[in-house]
């Protein structure tokens, strides 16, 4: 039987050493960010096509990700792989396009094989390479350096620090973009409409609310008990009172109840119109859900009624209504 390994305490410190010789190589990544960044924004800025993002081995992977996070934030890409390219998915690659080539070496023999059908397609090239002067830097409209002092592995071989620094570029490239091009909260909810983000940007108050007869809702002169009834069968917590056009006048709430029962009211002959809250806060079914959960935190309430804009009822909703809509 094989005896298992067991780490030493020295697994401590080498993990310790690469933490901080990436971090320190991310921190140099601050001086290559100059006039030739700036260029390769313009660059896709400008694109009327798509950008393309590639690389081979552990490059390759690292272009995956920057083509998913530009796609996310607002830019269109997508990954190909150069071996691939060059079997056939160059046919692809437009004038309009913009590619962008990852390549520690600047050498790699995939890439600078479809990089002269590239530029004769008249393609824009950017780069991200760890030597300016190599072949895959000088045939670039712009290039992007992410040379490093040493990979962390501690043989040096493994790409390590090398790809962390094209990460970072990579996401450095995909936020200057959001950023010019206005992408806002309410743009990555549209992309992202399954996260938490999506459900809080894009739910709306018609989606979540109660309408129809599930809606609490009483007239002007119904008594005391018998609101208390309605309340009690709808499970909202409150009540809308409104007129025979269905206008709301007023609103009557777990709160208002304790403030009654202080009064020592006859719930059988007072008028729930003599102890309702007027002038209820409302939304409108179109408006966000996270409108609605503001304008509760804000007044302190925890039921709101929705209204069309003619102030007539037409649905009715709670803070329950929003937790489980996952909006909070």
């Amino acid at each position: 039987m094989k005896t298992p390994l067991i780490a030493s305490p020295h697994a401590l410190v080498l993990a310790r050493e690469v933490i901080n010789i990436e971090a320190a190589a991310v921190l140099a990544l601050t001086h290559s960010v100059d006039e030739n960044f700036l260029r390769a924004l313009n660059i896709i800025l400008s694109c009327e096509g798509r950008v393309i993002v590639s690389g081979m081995g552990k490059s390759g992977h690292i272009a995956r990700k920057i083509a998913a996070t530009m796609s996310s934030t607002g830019t269109p890409a997508y990954f190909v792989h150069p071996a691939e390219a060059s079997h056939g998915d160059l046919g692809m690659i437009t004038s309009q396009d913009v590619f962008i080539a990852l390549s520690y070496s600047g050498e790699s023999d995939e890439l600078m094989t479809i990089v002269p059908v590239i530029k004769r397609q008249g393609a824009r090239l950017i780069s991200i390479t760890g030597n300016p002067k190599s072949s895959l830097a000088m045939a670039a409209d712009a290039h992007l350096d992410g040379s490093v002092a040493k990979e962390a592995c501690p043989m040096g071989l493994a790409p390590t620090t090398s790809t962390t620094a094209a990460l970072v570029l990579g996401d450095a490239l995909a936020m200057a973009l959001l950023d010019a091009k206005g992408f806002g909260e309410e743009d990555f909810a549209r992309s992202h409409p399954g996260g938490s983000l999506g459900r809080r940007l894009l739910t709306h108050v018609r989606d979540i609310m109660h309408s129809g007869t599930e809606i609490p809702a009483v007239p002007l002169n119904t008594m005391l008990a018998e609101a208390m009834l309605e309340i009690s069968r709808k499970g909202l917590g409150m009540t809308a009172i409104v007129d025979e056009t269905q206008h709301v006048l007023g609103i009557y709430t777990d709160g208002d109840l304790r403030r009654t029962l202080e009064k020592r009211l006859d719930f059988s002959t007072t008028q729930i119109g003599s102890v309702m809250s007027r002038s209820p806060r409302s939304i409108t079914p179109d408006a966000l859900a996270v409108e609605a959960v503001r304008m509760m935190e804000e007044h302190n309430i925890s039921q709101m009624l929705v209204v069309d804009d003619d102030n007539k009822l037409v649905g009715a909703l709670n803070m329950l209504d929003l937790l489980r809509a996952k909006v909070i």
